[in-house]
């Protein structure tokens, strides 16, 4: 039986942010920007959020546990906030203590949904880097 997917926020520091890239980096996660990349370009003192919005079971490699997708709202080092994905197993997210009143929840879903792609954000500091 697959478990439900939690409808809720978590907020998370970057130490913490770190490690769930490199715990989903171990596991072979699709989903998850390079420790590396995050170290160099997140705000060291950020909060960063995480929204689980579809159960991932990779059945092509039942080897790779169940895990949670999650759309991730991360402030990187020039203080924007930009959108990424994050594969987290269930246990995981649950040990994530729930610090966020649903007002916040809200205002962050939304912030989420319109947030610059992490993509997007790459392209355009090599453009201004570039100039």
């Amino acid at each position: 039986m697959t478990p439900t997917l939690p409808r809720t926020v978590r907020a998370v520091d970057t130490p913490l942010l770190l490690d769930l890239a490199q715990e989903a980096a171990l596991h072979g996660f699709s989903q998850r920007l390079p420790v590396d990349w995050l170290r160099e370009h997140l705000a060291a003192e950020a909060t960063h959020y995480l929204f689980p919005t579809l159960v991932q079971r990779l059945t092509h490699r039942p080897e790779t546990p169940l895990q949670w997708r999650c759309q991730q709202l991360l402030t990187v080092s020039t203080g924007e906030q930009i959108w990424g994905l994050l594969d987290v197993l269930p246990d995981t997210f649950d040990e994530i203590p729930e610090t966020l009143d649903t007002t916040s929840k809200k205002d962050i879903v939304s912030r989420i949904e319109r947030a610059v792609k992490v993509r997007e954000w790459m392209e355009r500091m090599a453009a201004d880097a570039g100039s």
